[in-house]
């Protein structure tokens, strides 16, 4: 019984340090959201929901990243391990842009 409770314990408090996945879509040719607010640790997950292939990437030094070009019903994720201000927009359409809060 012990080592049953151990091991849910230890699973619950993996769960918690991998932190929380946000979703942002991308649909008309813009962000599902202008702003959003995570903790370090957590992730975002952009999906595209648009006939058009779109991009995202951020343009501030504090976790930078590139998710490449991504088509119609496709989704990528990225972790954003450090706080600070992070400006993403899509490459592809620079009219398309947001700012995730990482604390």
């Amino acid at each position: 019984m012990r080592s049953t409770v151990a091991l849910v314990l230890l699973a619950a408090s993996a769960l918690a340090a991998a932190g929380s996945e946000h979703r942002v879509s991308q649909k008309n040719v813009a962000f599902s959201q202008k702003t959003l607010k995570v903790k370090a640790g957590d992730s975002v997950r952009f999906t595209n929901e648009d006939p058009v292939p779109h991009n995202v990437v951020s343009v501030s030094s504090a976790n930078a990243f590139d998710l490449g070009v991504f088509r119609k019903g496709e989704s990528k994720n990225v972790v954003l391990g450090k706080p600070g201000a992070v400006d993403v927009e899509c490459s592809i359409h620079p009219g398309m842009k947001m700012r995730i809060d990482v604390e």
